[in-house]
Formats: C-alpha cells, structure tokens, sequence
C-alpha cells in the first residue's frame, strides 16, 4: 500500500496550526502557491540541496511530501516530481517495506555541490584581469538551446555562437564543469586578458544582461526585505522552514545566473551586493529553528535525520545571526 497523507505522523500535516506566520511571511506564501505553473520539481531540489543533502542526503517520501505540502505541493504533484527526478538522474529510490526512501544520485551530489559552492559564497572582491574563453565546435552534437543554458547556469555568457566567457574559474575548473555534459572533449579552452578595462567591461556587457539580473535581485529583496524584519520576531519552526526554503529557492534562481563579475565590471552600487547580504543575514536568523523543524517532521529509513556536518556552518562565511 503507498504512502498516504492520512498514514504519516499529524504534525506532518497540520504546519498550519503552528502559531501564525508574521503577515510578511503569508504574502511570501501566498505569492508562491500562486505560481503559475506550480512547478514541484524544481522546489524539490531546493529542499534537497539546502535542507537534506547536508543531513545524510536520505529522507522517507512521505516525509518529503509532508515537508512539501505547506508550500502548495499536492502528494500528487510531490510523487510526480519525484519519479521525473529520478528519471532525470537526480535521485535513486529504495524500498522499505512499503514505504520509499529517496536519495542523491552520485552525478545529484556533483551538481549539488557545485551549486552549492556558489549559492552560499560572496561575490569576488578581486580579480587577476583574465577571462576563461570556451570555444565549441559547430558540429557539436547538442541541441544549441539546452546548452546556452546548462553553461549559463555555470556562470558562463555568451559573446558569439559556440564562444562563451567566464570571468574567474580557472580552465581546469571549466573542464571539469562541462564534464558531466560531455563537452570537455569536445571544446578548447583559453585563458586570456582583453587590451584594458574599457574591453573589459564591453565584454561584460556583451556575455551578460546585467540590467535583467538587477531587475531580478531588486525584486527578490521587494520581497524578503520585509520577511528580515519579521524574522526577528522569533519564527515558529514551521515559519522558519518555510522562510529559509523560499529564500534559498528565490535566491538560487537569480545568483545562479549571475556570473559573479569582479566589483570594477559592474556598476555601482551593485544591487547584487545587497540582495547577497539580505539573503545572509535572514539566513542565519531562520536556520536553528528550521533545522529544529526538520530534526522533528522529517525521517530516512525510519530514523530522524543525521545532524548536519560542520559544512552546512560555513555557508555565508560562516552562519552567525546580525
């Protein structure tokens, strides 16, 4: 018999009857259940990344979907996501009796690192001048739109078709990341220094629309800004999980576009800075009470969740509330 929402334990299910969310944190809410399409999946990796991976990266699916469910998530939509998740080579799902417990696959716990690597860094403070080029032969195989963004989310732009630029990992990192698309055997990699700043920052402008990735962190801090203030009223675990889940999921989807360009590329004050200390600061004031919240509702194998590792601290240069 599957899991049902009836079957798992009541405070899985009644978050809502916690004391109530601040009025910052129900419009927070509310503008996400909005959403349309609700896209489950993608909320999903989130919870993963940022709540279960550094726990053991193992949680039960009815525990998942329990912690899914304040957010909009339908079991439906949760067991959907899922099952596209594992097909797409991000989870793996193991039997337990009746139940199932899902974890990350070894290609899953790759991205999620590297993600995570740059999710919770600040942005450079300096830079040495050169630019990693990526040169792809126009006979690469790949279909052309699924491969502007695969290296784009990589921090990539692109200045020419098949020419792509980043301003600060090295070309053995650039390697690596392409590795698992297959494409470092496919390119040539340069490192190199354009004839001054002014080239420089015309290379910027050309790789990247940093007017949109602006319009994009300005909206993001509309919208948590007033969630910081609220924070400080001592969150209920439910809240703070929720609060720290959307912020991750909100942030994650402009910064891992942002190419984290060298302050003297972009322009002054950069809005980016702000957005970055917003989501450090509301961060480190949710995390304690979210991860109590998580200690509490959710379980792998029948056992609550390992204690994070000493790594989930370092995130932000090290989580100390401000």
């Amino acid at each position: 018999m599957a899991e049902s929402a009836s079957s798992r334990p009541l405070h899985l299910r009644t978050m809502d009857s916690a004391r109530p969310a601040p009025a910052p944190v129900d419009a927070l809410l509310r503008r996400f259940r909005n959403q349309r399409p609700l896209r489950g999946g993608s909320l999903l990796i989130t919870i993963f990344g940022d709540a279960i991976a550094p726990r053991g990266g193992r949680v039960m699916l009815g525990s998942l979907i329990g912690l899914a469910a304040p957010f909009g998530l339908s079991e439906r939509l949760v067991r959907t996501a899922v099952a596209r998740l594992a097909t797409e080579g991000w989870l793996v799902g193991t039997r337990h009796g009746r139940r199932s417990e899902y974890r990350l696959t070894g290609t899953g716990e790759k991205l999620f690192a590297e993600a995570t690597r740059r999710i919770y860094r600040a942005n450079p403070t300096a830079w040495d001048g050169k630019w990693t080029l990526v040169v792809l032969p126009p006979q690469c195989p790949r279909p052309r739109r699924n491969l502007r963004e695969e290296l784009r989310w990589l921090g990539f732009g692109q200045l020419a078709p098949g020419v792509f630029a980043h301003p600060s990992c090295t070309v053995e990192e650039a390697r690596r990341w392409l590795t698992p698309q297959g494409l470092a055997e496919q390119g040539w990699f340069f490192r190199s220094a354009p004839e001054g700043l002014e080239q420089d920052r015309r290379l910027a402008a050309a790789g990247w629309d940093l007017a949109e990735i602006a319009r994009r962190y300005r909206r993001f801090r509309d919208s948590f800004a007033p969630v910081l203030a609220a924070a400080g009223t001592d969150l209920a675990p439910p809240s703070a999980f929720l609060v720290r889940t959307l912020l991750i999921h909100e942030y994650r989807k402009v910064h891992l576009r942002d190419p984290q360009l060298p302050p003297q590329l972009l322009p002054q004050p950069w809005i980016g800075a702000e957005a970055y200390e917003l989501c450090r600061r509301l961060y480190a004031l949710v995390f304690a009470s979210a991860e109590h919240y998580l200690t509490q509702t959710a379980t792998a194998a029948e056992e609550v969740l390992p204690p994070p590792g000493p790594a989930v601290y370092e995130r932000f240069d090290g989580l100390v509330a401000s």
